[in-house]
Parts: C-alpha cells; structure tokens; sequence
C-alpha cells in the first residue's frame, strides 16, 4: 500500500492540531475530510443548542428545526469554509445559525406581507371608519415625526422593535450589536421620544 502524500498528510496535521483545544473544531476538521461519523457526533452533542439558538430567533420549533436542518446541510457541503485559526468551531456554526435565522424570518415577513396585499386585493369592500382612520394618521404623522428627531441608531431600534414586531435580541441579531447597547438605545430614545412627543402636544 502507497504512503499517503506527504502535502495532505502535512495539511490534516496542520488542521488538527488548530482544532485540538476545540472538540466541535476538531470535528468540523474530520467533516472536511467527509468523515460522516464525525458529522453524526457533530449533530447528536450539538444540535439541540445549536436548535435552542435558532428557537430564540424564529420562535416557532417546526421552522427551527427546518433552519436546522439548512445549517447541517451546509456544514456537511461547505465545512471547508472552517478556518480553526479564525475562531472556535461552535462561534462558526453558531454564527451560521443566526444568520440561517434572520434570513428565514426575513423570508417569512415577506411572504406574510405578501399574502396580506394579496389578501386586501380580494378582500370585499368595506365602508371605512373615516374617524378612526383619519386619528391613525395623524398619530402615525406625530410619531413618524418625533423618531426623525432621534439618533439615527436609536430611531432604528424603537422602528425595530415597535413597526417590525422584534425581540431586543432579535434587534441585536439583526443588527450585529450586543445585547445591552440595544437596550440603552432604545431605553434613551424612548425618553428623548416621550418629551418630544410632550413638547408637540404642548404647541
């Protein structure tokens, strides 16, 4: 039996002894080699944190294990793209699932958007509450207004969170920020929104 090649031998040495100190790294470097035992391991110890990382965003479980399902396909298929000197194995898949997440919410808003336009167009026509209509607009005007008077990163956590429905964590996914800098963003711009608000009233 031939010798293997001296330069692949040199490549996995090289790879694995990056991985070492990093069980998931390490398998993620045997997965590079289709190694399916390794991808099993990879899957039985940690896909259920890695589903619980997805849970918190999509915050439904059949469309969480579909995302995870993408992640694991694309672990198997681009486990290449693993550099061990970058970072640890599970900041790479977990990265993978977050953005795995935002881009399936992402899909589903706009398929729920979508479907309500589709939804008005066929839907009957309704004689419309001109009062409570005309008042919507108006609050919507006074409020459009007060955010444009914030700081651009404060104005666009509070839409976030108040036009899109988001979680502060979905906010900080969404937008790369640590947790507790969206908290202070939109806890100051709540207050700088409220005494504008008060301000205006009092015209």
């Amino acid at each position: 039996m031939s010798p293997p090649h001296p330069q692949d031998e040199s490549l996995g040495a090289s790879s694995a002894s990056e991985a070492e100190q990093d069980a998931c790294g390490a398998l993620l470097v045997r997965i590079q080699r289709q190694d399916e035992q390794a991808f099993e391991t990879l899957y039985r110890e940690h896909g259920s944190v890695l589903l619980a990382t997805i849970l918190r965003l999509v915050r439904n479980r059949a469309l969480a294990e579909e995302v995870l399902q993408d992640v694991f396909f694309e672990v198997w298929t681009r486990a290449h793209s693993f550099r061990a000197e970058a970072g640890t194995g599970r900041a790479w898949l977990t990265t993978m699932c977050r953005r795995r997440a935002i881009d399936r919410v992402r899909s589903v808003q706009a398929q729920q958007n979508r479907d309500f336009a589709e939804g008005l167009k066929q839907a009957p026509e309704v004689e419309p509450d001109i009062q409570t209509e005309a008042l919507n607009h108006v609050e919507a005007i006074r409020l459009n207004t007060a955010l444009k008077g914030l700081p651009a990163e404060q104005a666009r956590a509070i839409a976030m969170a108040y036009y899109q429905d988001l979680s502060h964590s979905e906010i900080a996914a969404a937008l790369s920020t640590p947790l507790g800098t969206v908290k202070s963003r939109i806890r100051d711009g709540m207050k700088r929104l409220r005494a504008q608000l008060e301000v205006n009233d009092a015209r």
